[in-house]
């Protein structure tokens, strides 16, 4: 046998594919995160100008005119409104203009990003300089002392995806390249359902009573969790199941190459281009991490769109792996299997 007869022999043309699919899903991973992370800037941060009628107009319009465009600003009534917006997550910080002295609040939210709050911070730090004023920061959502940097709540999230689309691989390469059919489709959605309970469950103990990273309620965390999981599982189910053994690379390429990065979790969404921005909270760990964030820091605000995300998602894919289970009859596979198996058995015995 020739070297080229040894190669074709130990690298099949489906493997030679699979092989390249895999390529360009490491050229993607690199071009995702690295795009999204390596120049981080806040652009368009959405925020609130609380000063005297005469002042308002004009302080917006110069914030509105700084080089970059990293603020969004608008007019705010009141300090009080101001303080209920951030916790609403409709804007990620304020500046209070104090009309008698000259020193300033600027009001920020770290439990929504520790690197955003810095950043607003330095901005309005300068600002404020330039007109012979001063600012003081109070923190109105503040990151736990044990969630460095915010962090928490995005590697919560990443560890319950890592674990929907795993249990989702394993179910369905359990049985080879055997099609799922209804009955065993149905089963596989029940078991992706416990698991997915079983890791919200065990998520929300290790983030919480165990380390103490994040506060908030237990089983809000669990909830999210439990959809998380179950979401990722069943998407990746559908995949496999209308493309085979791609769909689990589909299932990586969605949501960790275009979900992780555009997550919100090392930098906040207004610090990410536009692209990732865009994409994120349409993306199952983006939907995620937002929501984790809301249940440790904002009381459970703004949650309704990413648990429709989240929702959207599970839905979705548990209807397409039902439904694509509809076009295998149940026992074909295994009747196949038993005629061949007879067959082998009466050559046998003649």
């Amino acid at each position: 046998m020739t070297f080229v007869d040894e190669v074709k022999n130990a690298v099949t043309p489906r493997a030679a594919l699979l092989v390249i699919g895999v390529l360009g899903l490491q050229l993607l991973f690199i071009a995702s995160y690295v795009g999204a992370l390596h120049k981080p800037k806040p652009t368009d941060v959405a925020f609130g100008v609380v000063a005297p009628r005469q002042l308002s107009q004009q302080l917006v319009d110069r914030l509105d005119g700084l080089p970059g465009g990293p603020l969004d600003p608008r007019t705010v009534s009141s300090a009080a409104e101001a303080r209920e917006q951030i916790m609403n997550r409709d804007i990620d910080g304020a500046l209070i203009v104090s009309p008698e002295g000259r020193t300033d609040t600027l009001l920020v939210a770290s439990g929504g990003g520790t690197v955003l709050s810095g950043a607003l911070e330095r901005i309005l730090t300068q600002v404020e300089a330039s007109q012979q004023r001063t600012v003081r920061t109070v923190d109105v959502a503040p990151a736990s002392p044990d969630d460095f940097d915010g962090l928490s709540s995005f590697y919560l999230v990443v560890g319950w995806c890592v674990g929907g689309y795993l249990c989702a691989s394993i179910l369905a390469i359990s049985a080879g390249s055997k099609p799922a059919n209804r009955q065993r489709a149905a089963i596989r959605t029940a078991v992706m359902a416990l698991y997915a309970i079983a890791g919200g469950i065990g998520g929300a103990i290790i983030i919480g009573p165990i380390l103490g990273a994040l506060p908030g309620s237990f089983w809000g965390l669990s909830g999210l969790g439990a959809l998380v999981v179950f979401a990722v599982g069943m998407t990746t189910l559908a995949l496999q199941a209308l493309t085979g053994i791609v769909g689990i690379g589909l299932a990586v390429l969605i949501v960790v190459i275009a979900g992780n990065p555009s997550a919100g979790g090392a930098f906040p969404l207004p610090m990410l281009p536009d692209f990732w921005r865009a994409i994120g909270p349409a993306l199952p760990p983006g939907a995620g991490t937002w929501t984790a964030r809301s249940i440790a820091y904002f009381r459970g605000n703004a949650v309704t769109g990413p648990l429709l995300v989240l929702s959207a998602w599970a839905v979705a894919g548990t209807a397409l792996t039902l439904l694509l289970s509809m076009r295998h009859r149940p026992g074909r596979a295994d009747d196949s299997g038993t005629e061949t198996a007879r067959a082998a058995g009466g050559s046998t015995a003649a």
